[in-house]
């Protein structure tokens, strides 16, 4: 599908195959939803190609638009929108259909997805976690050709999530039916995903295998799902990526081009932090300025703020001890120090093609 919204600042082209789930991750604002929006045809876009196997559900620069109820695309969201005045089996059958056998698919579907039993009760008298299981079956009940996931366990607790995650690994991977994930949650993208696409600012930035993207992401907020350090810039000679006049060395895992974008990529514990600037053995080191100190775990995150105070996006991960022997607090100036075997150099871009 490929899709521009004037609007909304989307332009977009990626395309998923048959029994692939792309998570689409990103910042808020970013164009996800409003990309799901333009698949299920809610929204039309100013140009707008969506595709699905042989058919065209739209095609702006031909007229064609294929109507919502008609596009064979079920979305699932965080609010499940189930309708109050029916049970949980007449809401799977306003997907369904009529008649025997469409009942006795809606009853397969309920029970596929752990709620089978639960057929006669109305929405009112579900918890969240059930209401987004029948929100599901109605989903796959009408037999759509895509599936599009918009964060639908967001509003859920840890351990009802949980479960609906085992349901969607157990649907998702049943057919050959396409979905698209929308997520902020790393667990869903490595729980459920084939590959994971990162938009910022209504373009995507990044894509390839979930894997691939989470050792080695290309893009800020690809670093932090995945928890790593990534800095954007250009290769300047073997083994250095030069980045706003700074020149950080590395291992490059590719062969890189000079003058060609790439990034480098570190883990936040293997930075190390000083008051002053260390000498010896070839390493990085870089002047920042303590924007945030963070409880993760049993480490302390220390976010990196450059000294003018624009936010570099770079974190280290020390010991609550360490923070108390260098006495660091938030606005001082601190060194971090990053051997060069611990920085990866990566193309900025990866070639990604769908799983089949």
């Amino acid at each position: 599908m490929s899709a521009t919204v004037a609007k909304r600042g989307l332009d977009v082209a990626f395309g998923v195959t048959a029994g692939e789930v792309l998570a689409v991750v990103g910042p808020n604002g970013a164009g996800k939803s409003t990309t799901a929006a333009v698949i299920a045809g809610l929204l039309r876009g100013d140009r707008a190609q969506v595709r699905v196997g042989n058919r065209t559900l739209t095609d702006t620069d031909r007229g064609v638009f294929v109507p919502v109820h008609d596009r064979r695309v079920g979305l699932l969201s965080q609010d499940p929108l189930l309708f109050p005045h029916m049970s949980v089996m007449g809401n799977v059958l306003f997907a369904a259909g009529r008649g025997p056998a469409a009942r006795a698919a809606a009853h397969s579907w309920l029970e596929q997805v752990g709620v089978g039993g639960l057929a006669e009760r109305t929405p009112g008298e579900l918890s969240g976690g059930q209401a987004q299981r029948v929100a599901l079956a109605r989903a796959l009940a009408a037999g759509p050709d895509v599936l599009l996931l918009d964060e639908p366990l967001a509003g859920l607790d840890v351990a009802a999530a949980a479960a609906i995650r085992a349901e969607l690994r157990n649907v998702l991977t049943a057919d050959d039916r396409a979905a698209l994930l929308i997520t902020h949650d790393v667990l869903d993208v490595v729980g459920l995903a084939d590959r994971v696409m990162v938009l910022e600012d209504g373009r995507v930035v990044d894509v390839g295998p979930v894997t691939e993207v989470l050792a080695a992401p290309r893009s800020r907020f690809g670093a932090r799902i995945a928890g790593v350090n990534v800095v954007r810039g250009v290769i300047d000679g073997p083994a250095v990526l030069r980045s706003a006049g700074h020149g950080w060395h590395g291992v490059p895992a590719t062969a890189l081009v000079s003058g060609a974008d790439a990034v480098a990529v570190f883990s936040p514990a293997a930075v190390a932090i000083f008051r002053d600037q260390p000498h010896g053995s070839p390493r990085n080191s870089v002047f920042v300025r303590i924007a945030a100190l963070e409880l993760a775990g049993g480490v302390v995150r220390v976010r990196a703020a450059d000294p003018a105070g624009e936010a570099s996006a770079l974190a280290a991960d020390i010991t609550p001890e360490a923070v108390a022997d260098i006495g660091l607090s938030v606005g001082e100036c601190v060194w971090f120090i990053v051997k060069t075997q611990e920085v990866s150099l990566h193309a900025a871009t990866r070639s990604s093609p769908a799983r089949r």
